[in-house]
């Protein structure tokens, strides 16, 4: 499934974006990337889980892992698009109370790239909570396109997916670029 592609774990926001993270996937795999979608609690009431198992070819879970489940293979990256102002805050402080914050909490301590697209409504991302969680995500190495850059250009109802492919890394396993590396 990933057949020696870099892997990204794609995080997934209950925000419009999310009805058209298909045309997303079917990018970022163009560009080499095998996709693994974590959607939060709320995103996956709003995705056609079979479908986007099928164009990812994993497994879909907004719930934690069970015992005999196959664990997604290991993140060479993580984006999180769209992001929420919930997800954006929980993620700032640290609270890890569902599989999507794990994901992007997990990607900080193991050094991973991480992609931070924000969606929020003006009255939220005027919110001074809003700001400082943008800034401590950049602070932890995080990079945080502006707010709302995805979202439709000119009124249309199709998102702008390219700030995101322009910020992923090259489309390398860490496996390759750390064996490339060793000296």
């Amino acid at each position: 499934m990933t057949a020696g592609r870099p892997v990204l774990h794609l995080v997934v926001c209950a925000a419009p974006p999310a009805a058209q993270i298909n045309e997303l996937i079917r990018h970022v795999r163009g560009e080499g990337w095998a996709v693994c979608l974590i959607p939060t609690p709320a995103a996956a009431t709003w995705l056609d889980v079979r479908l986007l198992e099928e164009l990812t070819g994993h497994p879909i879970r907004s719930r934690p892992r069970q015992p005999d489940e196959p664990r997604l293979p290991p993140a060479d990256a993580v984006a999180v698009v769209p992001a929420t102002f919930n997800t954006i805050n929980k993620c700032a402080v640290g609270i890890n109370d569902n599989s999507a914050l794990g994901v992007v909490n997990e990607a900080i301590g193991l050094g991973l790239p991480v992609v931070v697209a924000p969606y929020v409504k003006p009255t939220l991302a005027a919110h001074p909570a809003f700001a400082r969680a943008l800034r401590d995500l950049a602070a932890y190495g995080f990079t945080v396109l502006p707010t709302n850059a995805i979202g439709p250009p000119d009124g249309t109802t199709t998102f702008a997916w390219r700030p995101v492919l322009d910020s992923l890394p090259a489309a390398r396993p860490a496996s390759e670029i750390s064996a490339q590396e060793d000296p």
